[in-house]
């Protein structure tokens, strides 16, 4: 029963962190976007869109945000587990964790 309670209480923390990261019109927009990054974003001279992710830089330039205010929008969809961070060399690259994503979806159609 409290192993139950315990990962029960983990999943309305992770469902609270994920609806909060869904409640700003940019970072839908961000998720939008890395759903298909070769539609969205160039080629990137490091990292493969595709497997690596999208540069924040290049995400901070289509938003038309500076670079700190993007990383802040990255920070929270990356506490909610909706993106994964990587880096390489001195870039991070960033990318949807569609399982994560899947189970949010779960969730929400489960308890709403």
């Amino acid at each position: 029963m409290v192993l139950y309670l315990g990962v029960l209480l983990i999943v309305y923390m992770n469902l609270q962190a994920a609806l909060r990261a869904l409640s700003n019109d940019r970072r839908l927009q961000i998720l939008s976007w890395l759903r298909n990054p070769v539609k969205h974003f160039p080629p990137q001279v490091d990292g493969d869109l595709i497997e690596d992710g999208v540069c924040g830089l290049l995400i901070a330039r289509k938003l038309r945000v500076s670079q700190p205010t993007a990383s802040e929008h990255l920070k929270v969809l990356v506490q909610a587990g909706l993106v994964r961070g990587k880096r390489i060399k001195q870039w991070t690259f960033y990318k949807r964790d569609e399982a994560q994503i899947k189970r949010v979806k779960r969730v929400i159609a489960e308890e709403v």
